[in-house]
């Protein structure tokens, strides 16, 4: 670059707008996206590690789709090139293609090459990408608005890993716009610039999960408003409202967001929510759908949904229809709204206006997202989990369910007020009915019952690795049926998204390790181990895979206690924050100390002396949206030996004395093990402050009692030999007790009762 193209360069930068100049330029300066992008998520690591594979980015306008790809651009050691699919071709692409083989051919360099708004490539212009995608010529960056799974090749999807990026929060927003005031070279740091606080929160607000809107307001509203004789820029609500007047909604007739509303619009229809129907109705109508598209789902709904249960719906929605095409729009949307109304209640009434209280709505909040569960299940259920948690009206009572369909921000909202007069007046009990239950479920929802942790949007997909994954099933398929069943139960639990983080507090042989590497390819694993034996093996095992999908495995140091009256001694692990701490310090990836999505754990509290302060080490790991899921054996709960004797072959005094000692055994104060049952672990964790969810399940196990067992229980050094003592029962009489269990079980199979608590845990409220 000549002195010239400098001196060019510096003023297109110089004189760009905020937004431009404001765009991060490394990890550090990138805000939001961590549930995609946090510390121990894979795609960090792999940024960082300048490992990446083909990528996509798939999210709306301003949420940093772009910005992610420079600051790719910025760490990557690879030739990095640009092409924007709107003014790009075939032509740029074989440009690009040649450079990527010459720097392979010459220096040995990779190429990373990113496509903006791919989704903008005709099939044509994709296919022409494909081959060198494949063979490993070009590190595919695409970054789009639309939906990949059907906007982009599918063979382009299927060689890629897809991240979704989501509107950014309000707490981002708000630190973008102070990291603009503040900065002095990009920003407005080198100005007096005073942004009142309904103005900041009017500016937040309005930008809806959009940084550049954001910014571009911001700098609208300095740039015009003038200094006070202090020399200070003062931006007033006033000022704000006049920089960014309106919200954009983001819909797209052929897009997402159409499929998706109107996915949601029908589903309340058919559950028989008229405060959620009149809300995706004005969604839609404020977005500019066509009204007509409206009114032909409506007469597909009368027939499908209502049907012969109100022959008169077929009537009344196209008599509204008609209605619509005499006078148009505005005021069309009465009869819109009056159509909606009556399937969604099967009443006709004249309580349309309730549709401009929706309406209002829109125009005066922050823009709600699609329920997960509301969204269009059809097109991409498996990649993003669109739909998910749906409960299908017609599959229960009075075709019926207590579910949730307006948005988050929006629950418990009520649009429509049903009137005295006529009809209406029998459903006026019936829908204040329903608005009860489904205000009750969402109660139990936020109180920890089975909806707090509904299926949520899957934010990545990416291509499976056959053969990693055929090793990750053999290896966490090496276990017996039980344990088998205990692994699945706690996966089942927890049902982690392929982005989170998750840890398992003892991974051992990797039981449940192996199935949360394989359960997670988008996000990271941390196993912690408590002997050098187990770190040594899972260390070799994970050599296996390749390093991005390998476990990060952290040595925690032990705590050994020795039981009272037990010869066996029992390992205490409360050093997890400890060991993890000092893991992050190591790991020059990671910026910050991780939160885990997800902690599982087995048989970790069961022998630790101080419970509490274990939990109160999860609440610190735990993420404010994670679970801790485990399972603990209980061994208050565990098999007795006198309930294997049959009493009517057994003298009574004698399986009274032996019930008697197992009792001081499993219910012994001074023993961690044993002086604890399930509402102590219930207590320690509302202590804590988490909301936990405790069910016990109990196995039969098939045990063949041999001689050494009976040796282990009951001969010369055996734990209830000692207990019998301690109860002063006489040497014969032991003995005797020793010849009942000979006799009556020796070399029998018997079946061995286990009690085992699972526990599931998040943050309280």
């Amino acid at each position: 670059m000549d002195l010239f193209e400098q001196h060019q360069q510096a003023l297109i930068e110089a004189e760009a707008p905020l937004a431009a100049r404001m765009r991060p330029r490394s990890l550090s300066e990138f805000i939001g996206q961590t549930a995609i992008l946090g510390p121990g998520r894979l795609l960090r690591r792999a940024i960082e590690a300048d490992q990446l594979s083909s990528l996509i980015f798939y999210g709306p306008p301003g949420t940093g789709k772009t910005t992610l790809a420079r600051v790719i651009a910025n760490t990557t050691q690879a030739q990095f090139v640009a092409i924007n699919a709107v003014l790009g071709g075939v032509k740029d692409i074989r440009a690009a293609i040649d450079l990527a083989q010459t720097h392979r051919g010459r220096y040995g360099q990779r190429t990373i090459l990113f496509v903006d708004e791919v989704h903008r490539f005709n099939k044509s212009q994709q296919d022409a990408l494909l081959p060198w995608v494949e063979n490993g010529t070009v590190i595919l960056i695409g970054a789009t608005t639309e939906n990949p799974f059907f906007e982009v090749n599918k063979a382009l999807v299927s060689r890629s890993r897809l991240f979704q990026l989501k509107p950014l929060e309000t707490a981002d927003l708000s630190q973008i716009l102070q990291q603009a005031l503040a900065d002095k070279k990009r920003g407005y740091g080198n100005k007096k610039v005073q942004v009142d606080p309904d103005a900041q929160t009017h500016l937040v607000n309005i930008a809806n999960g959009d940084a550049r809107t954001l910014l571009n307001a911001l700098e609208l509203a300095v740039e015009t408003t003038p200094a006070d004789e202090a020399g200070c820029i003062r931006i007033t609500l006033p000022v704000a409202e006049d920089s960014i007047q309106q919200r954009a909604v983001l819909y797209d007739k052929e897009g997402d967001a159409h499929f998706d509303i109107i996915s949601a619009f029908i589903k309340s229809v058919r559950g028989s929510d008229p405060d959620a129907a009149l809300y995706w109705l004005a969604r839609m109508v404020y977005a500019g759908e066509d009204p007509r598209y409206i009114f032909r789902r409506l007469v597909i709904l009368a027939s499908e949904d209502v049907g012969m249960a109100d022959p008169n719906a077929v009537v009344m929605v196209t008599g509204c229809a008609a209605a619509f095409d005499r006078v148009g729009m505005p005021e069309g949307r009465y009869p819109l709204a009056q159509a909606t109304l009556y399937l969604a209640t099967a009443p006709k009434s004249n309580s349309a206006m309730a549709f401009f209280d929706a309406l209002a709505a829109v125009e005066r909040e922050r823009e709600g997202e699609v329920p997960n569960a509301m969204r269009d299940a059809t097109r991409d259920r498996e990649g993003f989990g669109h739909g998910a948690g749906y409960l299908y009206p017609h599959a229960y009572r009075d075709h019926w369910v207590a579910q949730q369909y307006l948005p988050g921000s929006l629950q418990g909202q009520v649009f429509y007020q049903p009137s005295s007069q006529g009809y209406e007046a029998s459903i006026q009990r019936q829908v204040a009915r329903r608005r009860e239950a489904q205000l009750a479920a969402l109660v139990e929802a936020n109180n920890g019952g089975a909806s707090a942790w509904s299926a949520t949007e899957a934010l990545t997909f990416g291509p499976t690795n056959a053969s990693e994954d055929r090793w990750l099933q053999r290896a966490s398929g090496v276990l017996g049926e039980q344990m088998g069943e205990v692994r699945d139960r706690l996966f089942q639990t927890l049902r982690p998204q392929r982005h989170h983080v998750l840890l398992d507090l003892n991974a051992r042989s990797g039981l449940l390790t192996w199935e949360a590497v394989r359960l997670v390819p988008e996000g990271g694993v941390f196993s912690c181990v408590t002997t050098d034996k187990d770190y040594q093996a899972l260390t070799e095992q994970s050599a296996l895979l390749s390093e991005l999908s390998r476990p990060t495995i952290v040595k925690v140091s032990a705590v050994k206690v020795s039981a009272v009256k037990v010869s066996a001694v029992k390992v205490s692990t409360e050093n997890w924050l400890a060991a993890l701490k000092q893991q992050s310090k190591k790991d020059s990836l990671t910026d910050s100390f991780i939160l885990f999505d997800g902690i599982i754990g087995r048989n970790i509290l069961m022998a630790l002396p101080n419970k509490l302060a274990a939990i109160e080490q999860f609440r610190q790991l735990l993420s404010p949206t994670g679970q801790l899921v485990l399972a603990e054996s209980i061994p208050a709960r565990s098999q007795r030996l006198s309930q294997l004797l049959a009493p009517s072959q057994t003298e009574p005094d004698l399986l009274e004395q032996l019930a008697a000692a197992e009792d001081q055994l499993f219910h012994n104060s001074t023993d961690a093990m044993t002086n604890w049952d399930v509402p102590d672990l219930q207590r320690d964790f509302e202590t804590a402050g988490l909301n936990c969810h405790i069910e016990t399940a109990t196995f039969k196990t098939p045990l063949v009692v041999t001689s050494a067992l009976l040796e282990r229980w009951l001969g010369q050094s055996g734990k209830y030999r000692q207990l019998l003592i301690d109860r002063n029962l006489s040497l014969k009489e032991i003995d005797l007790i020793s010849q009942h269990f000979t006799r009556q079980l020796a070399n029998q199979t018997v079946l061995w009762n286990r009690s085992i608590a699972f526990i599931q845990v998040a943050f309280d409220g």
